[in-house]
């Protein structure tokens, strides 16, 4: 990789574990917003659901946005909204007020996404390298973090709002690091704007096909993130600084997983890998469901992590190489319907939970990933990763 590329590349990395450092903090005080605000599952699920809503507004713009003031100045804007959003969470006891503040962060946090996988794409294509995985591992690492340290200030009793101020802080500090670097540009492909007239409904179609399996392959993820928390303390009865592991169990497999991404799937066709990939975390949330004990459902947690590093990856890897279509542009497409899938599932599961059980409602993690392995063999077939 070129010298020049360094700092930037460094600073990608560490807007990608932001990302994943914010969503652990909300995960993690998934039960404490619960417990602030009185909430059965049922109102936590629309609680969730207006983060979604507020994504799906900012999904509408994410492009346009970045497309007219670059991926690092819209990280930059985005990111601290959604840092300010989360250090809000406990701002009062009104839930209307914690409804339009998580709307504001679904919507900051959708935007920062795509601005920051449009970096990626562009510190890739410039470097020649194979980069996003280990872009995503950082995600994960911050996820295990967020999570890590979330666990030890519930060990010592600390006060939640305090929690989110010094993370909401930290956040803002790393975010003016990270989007201080110039991004290259990358380069208008001619050949692929003049395929792009004859790219036509089959095209479209693949990317659909795509989208569609990041937004099921992100349902299963969003939901080990913002529910296994919850799972482990009301289901298995486990202390809160234990339950908090769930989310850092899930993490840093999946961190560990990505690592190894690039070099997984310059090895075994994407369908292969999909499929293997999904199975395995259809097996681990089964018989974590099943297993009702915490340190196995930890263990198991952590299956589910390896299983669905790479599906993102992969996706963004099949979505680069459609004829007539820019990388960028296609990433950015994937990208944004499975962010949709990301924050629509929680909810999801929330309605279930509400009218069933928790248990009930994680085993559609089951299902999707089921789905993921069938749809992806086909879908993939083609490609190569």
């Amino acid at each position: 990789m070129p010298l020049s590329l360094d700092r930037p590349v460094w600073a990608v990395r560490l807007q990608f574990f932001v990302s994943g450092f914010l969503f652990a903090t909300w995960g993690v005080h998934v039960p404490t917003v619960r417990a602030h605000y009185a909430l059965d599952e049922q109102t936590l699920a629309l609680t969730m659901l207006a983060a979604g809503v507020g994504a799906l507004g900012g999904l509408a713009f994410a492009g346009r946005w970045v497309g007219r003031w670059g991926p690092q100045r819209v990280a930059l804007l985005t990111g601290v909204v959604a840092a300010l959003s989360l250090t809000l969470l406990l701002a009062s006891h009104a839930w209307p007020l914690l409804l339009a503040t998580m709307m504001v962060f679904g919507a900051a946090g959708s935007v920062y996404d795509v601005a920051m996988n449009a970096g990626g794409s562009a510190l890739e294509h410039a470097s020649g390298q194979r980069l996003m995985s280990r872009f995503h591992a950082l995600f994960s690492f911050g996820g295990m973090a967020g999570a890590a340290f979330g666990s030890l200030l519930l060990r010592l009793q600390a006060e939640p709002a305090l929690h989110l101020a010094a993370t909401g802080t930290a956040a803002l500090l790393a975010l003016w690091w990270a989007t201080r670097p110039t991004l290259p540009v990358t380069p208008p492909d001619a050949h692929a704007a003049a395929d792009s007239r004859s790219f036509g409904a089959r095209g479209r179609g693949v990317l659909w096909a795509l989208g569609a399996l990041a937004a099921i392959g992100l349902v299963a993820e969003g939901a080990m993130y913002d529910w296994s928390v919850l799972y482990m303390q009301r289901e298995l009865g486990s202390a809160p600084a234990l339950a908090a592991l769930a989310y850092a169990s899930f993490s840093v497999a999946m961190g560990l997983a990505r690592l190894g991404g690039d070099w997984a799937r310059a090895r075994w066709p994407a369908h292969s890998l999909m499929t293997a990939s999904a199975l395995l975390a259809a097996a681990g949330m089964a018989v974590a469901l099943l297993g009702r004990h915490p340190a196995l459902a930890l263990a198991c947690f952590a299956l589910v992590g390896l299983g669905l590093a790479n599906v993102i990856p992969v996706l963004f890897a099949a979505a680069s190489r459609l004829p007539g279509v820019p990388a960028a542009n296609g990433i950015a497409a994937v990208s944004s319907m499975g962010y949709l899938g990301f924050m629509a599932g929680p909810p999801v599961i929330g309605f279930i939970a509400q009218h069933l059980s928790l248990t009930a409602g994680l085993a559609t993690v089951v299902v999707f990933s089921l789905l993921l392995a069938l749809a992806g063999a086909r879908a993939l077939r083609p490609q190569r990763a």
